[in-house]
């Protein structure tokens, strides 16, 4: 394959990425399920072709991690805190703690039933099915009401940033111990002083940069930040939500020596620019995340019937499990945010962290491919036959 060909390519699946988003936006079908059936199709093609091809499984974790941490950043830029939003914030928190734990309850015996393994390698399996992939929810969200948009942002997060703790609390525990928990306390408040440390100083660092080069070298700080806490399985997407967070909401700030050393006058239009880079490296780092794994797949695996049945009673038990929440605790659902659940990029992710002695050949990728691609199924004819689907109204905390 010539240089020429592989640019050709590459911009192709730029340009089919962008398509595919004008067509989400018209009929709330998930651009990423579209990507993967685009991988799909790519795969096939090759096969036919007998065409050789890169190994791209090694590189598809790194490629998810980055687009992880983008779409999180992205997503925490938009939202402008005030004491009115505690309610959202708390009842997202709570939202996505019950979900994850009902979810990895029933899912870790639906594999015990499927398997016959011990239950602590079913509990860990269990985990990457388990969590909302806010890649794919927050894109999801655009269309609903503002409130909608800003339940799942910080649900979707904040499930993501659980299900982090709760896999590296699993991964790194096989035998629970009063040690195991404080472990996991003081963990957590590392990763907390950690976060508030870096908030500051990535704040004074861009107010301090005079070089045309300035919001790449963030990022670039940030995920070398998010990559050294990982490294220590601390789970550092904590600390990409709250640095989001804070950037937008500094300027609400009242402390003159916070605002005379930390506000700057460019602030304002910095945060705009640094927004739109991160949306749409964000785009381009969920094309291609999406496209490979869509082509890394084995298709033919999926004609076994077993691992479908088992993968629509696992969808089954997830989404029985949000409406019946939604419905008894969020009077404010909308119907649509019960369909808002999908599996992807952070499942993907976990289930490639499970350290191989771990991993049960019965729940392999293709199990993981129809979890992801049903859930995102079923969420995409859930927003189309919502009769209470809300269209997004225009506010200036979020864009």
């Amino acid at each position: 394959m010539t240089t020429y060909t592989t640019l050709i390519i590459l911009s192709g699946l730029v340009i089919f990425s962008y398509l595919f988003d004008l067509v989400a936006s018209k009929t709330k079908l998930p651009s990423v399920l579209l990507l993967l059936l685009l991988g799909i199709g790519l795969r096939v093609l090759v096969d036919n072709l007998k065409l050789e091809t890169f190994d791209f499984l090694k590189i598809l974790p790194a490629l998810g991690t980055v687009g992880l941490i983008m779409i999180v950043f992205e997503g925490s830029l938009e939202l402008k805190y005030d004491r009115d939003k505690n309610k959202i914030i708390k009842g997202a928190f709570l939202s996505a703690l019950v979900i994850l734990i009902a979810s990895v309850s029933v899912i870790t015996f639906i594999i015990y039933e499927i398997t016959g393994k011990d239950l602590y390698t079913c509990f860990t399996n269990a985990i990457p099915f388990s969590v909302i992939s806010s890649a794919i929810a927050i894109p999801s969200a655009a269309a609903l009401s503002k409130k909608g948009k800003e339940f799942i942002i910080y649900e979707s997060s904040f499930s993501d940033i659980l299900g982090i703790i709760l896999f590296n609390f699993a991964i790194s525990n096989p035998h629970i111990s009063t040690s195991s928990f404080t472990g996991l306390g003081l963990s957590t408040i590392l990763i907390l002083i950690l976060s508030a440390i870096s908030c500051i100083v990535l704040l004074y660092i861009m107010g301090k940069i005079s070089h045309h080069i300035k919001f790449f070298l963030i990022i670039s700080i940030l995920i070398m930040v998010y990559a050294i806490g990982q490294s220590y399985h601390l789970s550092a997407l904590i600390l990409i939500l709250s640095f989001g967070l804070f950037l937008n909401n500094a300027d609400t700030i009242k402390y003159v020596w916070f605002r005379s050393i930390f506000i700057y006058k460019n602030l304002s239009n910095d945060l705009t620019q640094l927004h739109q880079l991160s949306a749409e490296s964000a785009f381009i780092l969920r094309t291609f995340f999406f496209v490979i794994f869509g082509f890394t797949m084995n298709i033919y695996q999926l004609n076994d019937q077993i691992v479908i049945i088992n993968g629509l009673i696992m969808l089954a038990s997830v989404f029985i499990i949000r409406f019946t929440y939604l419905k008894i605790f969020r009077k404010e659902n909308s119907g649509a945010e019960t369909f808002i659940a999908p599996r992807g990029l952070i499942s993907i992710l976990l289930y490639f962290n499970l350290p191989q002695a771990l991993k049960i050949p019965e729940v392999g990728t293709p199990f993981l491919f129809v979890v992801v691609l049903g859930s995102s199924l079923i969420m995409s004819m859930g927003l189309l036959l919502s009769k209470k689907y809300v269209r997004a109204e225009p506010y200036s905390g979020l864009h």
